[in-house]
């Protein structure tokens, strides 16, 4: 693995940076204005603020909360998962937080519908941004990479089951058309992000090497996972290799 590029370090900031700005827009012109939750930390946050404030009188803004929970959560992963996607993903929920909390909220659109199908383009657009570009929102991703690289199965069924946990109770406590157009949202946003990018998916890789160690090293430094050597050789020259197998999430790809 060769060391990234100012190249592409520049390319990955300015991803995270739009991708940032396009998913506080879309929090705050239409999940938040319509009540509507999102899928993940983003809609966790969001309730839990609301319930505060509606039944406890406690006003605690939601991105203050939601960068906090994904900090916390990416310093108890940071040794298990890429530190440069980690870094990324921490400055992508960051900028987000910071963005949700300077612009307006406002109602683009009237209609319910209109608004959760819409909103939930434009927050799978702004988080596949980022996901394509080597970072990600941060929240479940980073522990469903965590779950992968320790459990090597997928954590879809956990998420799936948080969502739906979250969206029964948002429903109870402020009615059933708010949980049915968030799951509208949350599917829409979903179906964007699986289209652009496979998430809680594992890939093998196969390198084949006369410089090893080099190579392991290289993979340790940015990745912790294990790395099988098999003894090779050539067919066509004969010469002998080091076959390198490992298998890697779709984040670290």
């Amino acid at each position: 693995m060769n060391k990234i590029s100012s190249k592409q370090i520049i390319i990955m900031s300015l991803a995270v940076l739009a991708s940032a700005v396009i998913q506080a827009f879309s929090l705050t012109s239409f999940s938040v204005p319509a009540g509507i939750y999102p899928s993940g930390i983003t809609g966790f946050s969001r309730l839990v603020s609301d319930i505060l404030e509606d039944f406890a009188g406690i006003k605690l803004p939601f991105f203050y909360m939601y960068m906090a929970i994904n900090i916390i959560l990416a310093a108890l992963v940071y040794n298990h998962i890429g530190k440069l996607f980690t870094i990324f993903s921490v400055l992508q929920t960051t900028l987000v937080s910071l963005f949700s909390s300077f612009f307006p909220v406002h109602h683009i659109l009237d209609d319910p519908l209109l608004i959760a199908i819409f909103g939930g383009l434009i927050n799978g657009f702004g988080v596949s941004l980022a996901l394509t570009n080597g970072a990600s929102s941060g929240g479940t991703d980073f522990l469903s990479i965590y779950y992968s690289n320790k459990f090597h199965r997928s954590m879809w069924d956990y998420v799936f089951a948080f969502n739906c946990t979250m969206i029964f109770i948002a429903g109870m406590l402020y009615g059933w058309e708010i949980a049915a157009y968030s799951i509208i949202f949350q599917y829409v946003s979903n179906l964007i992000i699986s289209k652009r990018h496979k998430r809680y998916t594992h890939q093998a890789i196969i390198i084949v090497t006369k410089k090893p160690q080099e190579v392991i090293d290289s993979i340790m430094a940015n990745v912790r996972h294990g790395i099988t050597k098999i003894k090779a050789k050539g067919a066509y020259k004969g010469d002998d290799e080091v076959l390198l197998y490992t298998v890697v999430n779709a984040f670290q790809t």
